[in-house]
């Protein structure tokens, strides 16, 4: 008759996730714990720390008394996941797999599973947050916006959201640090976690080779001059200075924010011509928008806002764009901004916001 709530936690190995399955213990929940295994390809390589985590995850379980299973959702993120990844960079985008990760794993593979067990709520360490409003759920930014991750979680849609719960968004991180310490969690001091699991610290581009052919082509610059070779147009993404091999050239011409010795910036990429065109200068005008459409739009609302004044993020670090929405849809929407935003890279999300309230994005397909 008084049976507590069963909440499964997807317990990562990391602090936070930790401190989540803390809370809601404090809470009065039954919780039990699952350890998501999405990566096997290199699974025993130096840049996969899967076997690590789990080994974190389950010694955060003994301490807190908790059953934890290890389920392995890999078939399902190659699918899912790791072929849109690819089939995006080999279209010439640069996608963002966390995004989709959450939305077709951890809240659709895993929600699924875990009411498989009987439980009532998932669980996560995410830094965000859910309210009930006016008969619908809505998702909030965390309350500590150094660690913010609503915009990752942009595609949840109402049936996610109303059994999900965020512990760690209600708080700061360093308060999560302090309570790992205080109750003796053996990860209290592990590093947040700095990317997918199947990139990890590796080196990005030698990653991609292995999955995508390279197909070298000239790099140009906004005169047309060829200054340089590129190695494929997949592995460059716009905004990038690192990596071009041509720091050493320079342009005793060039202007807009440019200079002799001023760092060279990818700004377009020509799929058709396999041409990559870069620019001198942080602010050089090709590397500025005022404006983007993106499609596949997902609304946590269930439905479009209306056109009006918000904000906005067309990249995960970037403070809240002040933006116009008009034509917004099921299929997409378009943005104008006020003042322009640097290098929007077709394939990233770009993310609404009413204040504190994500109301859902889209995946970038121009930049104008």
């Amino acid at each position: 008759m008084n049976r507590k709530p069963r909440v499964v936690v997807g317990l990562s190995g990391g602090v936070d996730s930790a401190v989540s399955a803390h809370l809601l213990k404090q809470q009065g929940y039954e919780v039990i714990a699952i350890f998501m295994k999405n990566w096997e390809d290199d699974d025993d390589s130096e840049y996969c720390s899967s076997n690590q985590d789990f080994i974190d995850a389950a010694s955060v379980a003994d301490l807190l008394g908790i059953e934890i299973e290890h389920v392995n959702f890999a078939a399902e993120y190659k699918d899912r996941v790791f072929a849109e990844f690819l089939r995006e960079y080999q279209a010439g985008r640069t996608p963002n797999p966390d995004v989709l990760c959450n939305a077709e794993i951890k809240f659709k593979a895993f929600l699924d599973h875990a009411m498989r067990l009987g439980a009532e709520k998932i669980a996560t360490g995410h830094y965000a947050r859910v309210r009930e409003h006016g008969g619908s759920f809505q998702l909030l930014k965390g309350l500590d916006d150094t660690k913010d991750q609503s915009y990752f979680l942009h595609r949840l849609n109402q049936a996610q959201l109303s059994k999900t719960l965020f512990p760690v968004g209600e708080i700061r991180k360093t308060e999560v640090r302090r309570i790992a310490q205080e109750i003796g969690l053996p990860n209290a001091k592990k590093k947040d976690s700095t990317g997918i699991c199947f990139i990890g610290e590796r080196p990005f581009r030698e990653f991609l080779n292995r999955y995508i052919s390279k197909e070298p082509g000239p790099i140009k610059d906004e005169r047309g001059r060829v200054i340089g070779q590129h190695q494929g147009l997949s592995f460059y993404t716009l905004g990038q200075r690192q990596g071009l091999g041509i720091g050493g050239i320079k342009d005793k011409g060039a202007q807009r924010g440019g200079g002799e010795h001023a760092p060279w910036f990818v700004a377009r990429k020509d799929m058709h011509k396999n041409t990559l065109w870069v620019v001198q200068g942080h602010d050089h005008a090709w590397l500025q928008s005022l404006a983007l459409d993106a499609d596949d739009a997902n609304w946590v609302a269930g439905e479009p806002p209306a056109p009006g004044t918000y904000a906005a993020k067309s990249r995960y670090r970037q403070a809240d764009a002040p933006c116009t929405l008009a034509r917004a849809s099921s299929a997409g929407f378009h943005l104008g901004f006020s003042q322009p935003q640097w290098a929007v890279t077709p394939g990233q999300s770009a993310v609404l916001y009413d204040g504190p309230v994500c109301l859902g994005g889209g995946v970038i397909c121009d930049a104008l």
